[in-house]
């Protein structure tokens, strides 16, 4: 399968059966202002892909990926620093994280991603229309 992308997008993955992960892809969603963003969940044809591609593990979600394709990707705090940047504005204050060593910003998320579920609440809002065309499926 060779799914096509757009190399002038930020791709973000993430655990698609998570109510706090589509928590965040709603909240990143309803802030970009300069459509960057495209979204697929690591369960999905595209998420699979990606992991399989790089040799990461196809059945562990618990971890976020923001990909640019022909330059990088980033995981977990890294991920989530360079989309404050990337949403700019006041989100960009954010930033301010990366002076923090990766391994430790990293724990916090992994602390944070062991108890995604529980922090859900339940939850999760349905994409608008305009926001399932940035879903990748």
């Amino acid at each position: 399968m060779n799914i096509q992308t757009d190399p002038g997008k930020y791709y973000v993955l993430y655990d698609g059966e998570c109510g706090f992960c589509n928590y965040w892809v709603q909240w990143i969603l309803a802030r970009d202002r300069k459509d960057q963003f495209l979204f697929a969940s690591l369960q999905s044809d595209f998420g699979q892909q990606f992991l399989s591609e790089r040799g990461l593990n196809q059945k562990q979600f618990n971890t976020l990926y923001l990909w640019k394709p022909q330059g990088f990707y980033m995981v977990k705090s890294k991920a989530v620093i360079h989309i404050a940047k990337i949403l700019g504005g006041t989100y960009r204050l954010a930033t301010i994280l990366g002076i923090f060593p990766t391994f430790f910003s990293d724990k916090i998320y992994d602390l944070v991603a062991a108890n995604r579920q529980k922090l859900s609440g339940g939850t999760c809002e349905i994409p608008s229309e305009a926001q399932r065309r940035k879903i990748i499926s």
